[in-house]
């Protein structure tokens, strides 16, 4: 036991127990949970979404509805909160316990200056403290968070700042109070993994500036692993696991555990094997199953699992977990190669050595499908009643591209890098406004109305957010069935068409009569994707397709989309900010930044031997799920944000936050302002754009 467990704790739940009454009955959220956090400590919280993790941290904040039912014990240095009045949680909120939000943009006022926003804060819980000296200390917090040039940052709205920016300034208002504790709820989900990696930063700072211990609600398994010293892993409202985060990654002894370890793609996992997907859905919370509520996902339940509920027991030093069967997990681990192996032999997931892979031509033989030269997309930027331009945003500004048959080209950015716009001009089908997109050998600029329609059975799409992408008031054989019926296919073809739809993407057709909101996010994902094969085409963009989806559910789709490749001879153009998956399922990868491609190549090639500083500082903002590799590497943190894209800096456009750019001498560094870097062979099937190109290991 260390030092800080022996010492009173700073914040003790006991019991908790948090529910809501709905139309259906009462939703049990949170269910008889227990944990300590001690001073200075870091918990971190996981599960999957509706598991109870955010209920819990607005229950110790009191910001719960009227209609909860809250019960139990919740002692901040001792003090309860439960059944607190709203007065008496007024003066412990700011001062005593903070909160940073997962959207800062709905935490701040719009109408305000962040400046007067902290200030506002720092007089609430110091009602003598002056205006201006108020002012100031905003200003003092603002640069402590980060923010540059923090007297001017301080005048500004919050709609003036980027997002990364955002959540600085309410860290600034968190911390603002000197607060003994701070909630972070998904302070990084919404965020690029450059800027994940700075506001990780920052909320270190604040851990050494005022001493508070943290409490990181998360799914992402690589921010937890780098951040937190314990882990909390909860399910249907329940803590199911807990221990310190390196002896939790290393040796789970809950299978649910172990199934989020094993369903996370990892970028330094140059194996690609399949993930880990957890069959199912997590139980309703109104009407609970007798017995463990993951018995009907678990591969090891047996019949006693479905009798009673396990209580959360202690299965070594410091560890608890609730699974009867927690002794046999950990004697299976004696023989397994690691985690993610253990994972993939208890869920039975298929392996590498069984999987038959099919036999690949070279890729110079093979024929293209996509090829992109010089694409440009400017959107004008107007002013004044008679919408006079004054400017432009270069979009993408030149960018070359190509894909061949059987191949995946995953696309990543930071935000507002381009790739969306890059999509939507492929997708279109129309003539671009500079450059030229050819398909299958044709080029969409000669293309009529029937050779477009020709066309878009060879080229579909998959969106990001399969709940607005799919028709709530259509069943999804009518969803699957449309683009059949707008070809004209006979009714009895489409009737059988979306039968085997539906079993390709591993649902039964029974669920044909359904509609969307029945089905689990990775189930309407599933029916996004049928509905996109429906015409059997060759050619699939797939636009941050597991994006939105739980890490459990996540790996089901992306080894679909993996099996379907394999099977149909698809072709994936895969956009998405996350580099663990593109290097799962990418044989190609190509870097955008402000509008321009400044790095391309072969994916191993690429991510073991990058050579432009913007894909270094990429690679080494990724968290990896394991604590001890993530907590040895080297980390490289983008200095500022991006640049405006309508006023782009000239020559290379990252030279503002390169830190390479920053060891150069005076004529280097002219040259990168004056010269814009081409693509250039870095090795083979691998180009970038840099003046100054040095392989540097980033994972």
């Amino acid at each position: 036991m260390t030092d800080a467990m022996t010492g009173a704790p700073l914040l003790t739940v006991d019991n908790l127990e948090v529910s809501f009454p709905s139309e259906a009955g009462r939703v049990r959220a949170v269910r008889g949970v227990s944990w300590r956090l001690d001073q200075g400590e870091v918990l971190g919280i996981v599960g999957e979404s509706g598991s109870g993790k955010s209920v819990s941290s607005l229950a110790i904040m009191g910001l719960l509805p009227d209609r909860a039912r809250v019960s139990g014990s919740i002692r901040l240095l001792g003090r309860e909160l439960i059944g607190l009045s709203d007065k008496e949680f007024a003066t412990i909120r700011g001062s005593r316990v903070a909160m940073v939000f997962q959207d800062p943009m709905s935490a701040l006022t719009p109408v305000y200056p962040v400046g007067d926003q902290i200030a506002e804060a720092l007089r609430a819980h110091d009602r003598g403290r002056s205006g201006s000296s108020a002012r100031n200390r905003a200003v003092e917090l603002l640069d402590l968070v980060g923010i540059p040039n923090a007297a001017n940052a301080a005048r500004a709205f919050p709609h003036e700042f980027s997002g990364g920016m955002r959540q600085r300034v309410v860290i600034a208002i968190a911390i603002a109070g000197d607060p003994d504790l701070i909630i972070a709820d998904e302070p990084t989900t919404a965020l690029d993994v450059t800027v994940q990696a700075q506001v990780l930063d920052v909320l270190a700072t604040a851990r050494e500036v005022t001493g508070a211990g943290i409490v990181l609600i998360t799914h992402d398994l690589g921010v937890v692993a780098g951040f937190a010293d314990r882990l909390m892993v909860m399910y249907a409202g329940r803590a199911v696991e807990t221990g310190a985060v390196h002896e939790v990654y290393a040796r789970p002894r809950m299978p649910y555990t172990l199934g989020l370890l094993g369903s996370v793609p990892r970028l330094d996992d140059d194996r690609h094997r399949p993930l880990v997907p957890i069959a199912g859905r997590p139980p309703s919370l109104v009407d609970l199953p007798g017995g463990c509520p993951f018995a009907p996902r678990c591969p090891l339940a047996i019949e006693d699992c479905r009798t009673s509920e396990p209580p959360l027991l202690t299965v070594g030093e410091n560890r608890a977990a609730a699974c009867i069967r927690a002794d046999e997990v950990a004697a299976a681990q004696a023989g397994a190669e690691d985690v993610a192996t253990l994972a993939g032999r208890i869920y039975a997931a298929e392996t590498p050595s069984e999987r038959v892979a099919p036999e690949v031509k070279p890729r110079a033989e093979r024929d293209i499908v996509l090829d992109v030269r010089g694409l440009a997309k400017y959107f004008p930027i107007t002013k004044g009643v008679f919408r006079r331009q004054v400017g432009e945003v270069r979009a993408v500004d030149g960018v070359d591209l190509d894909i061949v048959t059987g191949e995946t080209l995953g696309l990543v950015g930071e935000s507002g890098c381009g790739k969306t716009t890059t999509l939507l001009q492929i997708l279109e089908l129309a003539t671009p406004e500079q450059g030229s997109i050819r398909l299958f050998g044709e080029d969409v600029a000669e293309l009529d109305r029937a050779g477009r329609k020709r066309l878009r059975r060879n080229i579909q799409v998959v969106f990001q957010d399969p709940i607005a992408s799919l028709d709530p008031r259509m069943p999804i054989s009518d969803i699957i069935a449309e683009p059949l019926r707008l070809h004209d296919l006979p009714a009895q073809r489409v009737r059988a068409r979306v039968t085997e739809l539906l079993e390709l993407v591993g649902m039964s057709p029974e669920h044909a009569v359904r509609y969307p909101s029945e089905f689990s996010g990775g189930q309407r994902q599933r029916v996004g994707i049928a509905r996109a094969l429906a015409l059997e085409p060759k050619f699939v963009v797939l636009d941050e397709p597991v994006s939105a989806l739980d890490v459990s559910v996540q790996a089901g789709v992306l080894n679909l989309l993996a099996d379907l490749r394999e099977r149909l001879g698809l072709s994936y153009l895969f956009v998405s900010h996350d580099l663990s998956v593109i290097r799962h399922v990418a044989d190609r990868i190509a870097v955008m930044y402000l509008g321009r491609i400044v790095e391309i190549g072969a994916a191993e090639e690429l991510l073991t031997a990058a050579a432009h500083p913007y894909t270094q500082a990429l690679l080494s903002a990724v968290p990896i799920p394991d604590p001890v590799a993530e907590r040895a590497r080297d980390r490289i943190v983008l200095v500022g944000d991006r640049p405006d894209p309508a006023r782009p800096p000239s020559g290379c456009r990252f030279r503002t936050r390169c830190f390479t750019y920053a060891a150069l001498t005076e004529a280097d560094r002219q040259r990168c302002a004056d010269v814009v870097p081409e693509l250039r062979e870095q090795g083979q099937d691998h180009r970038v754009a840099c003046h100054y190109p040095k392989v540097r290991a980033a994972i």
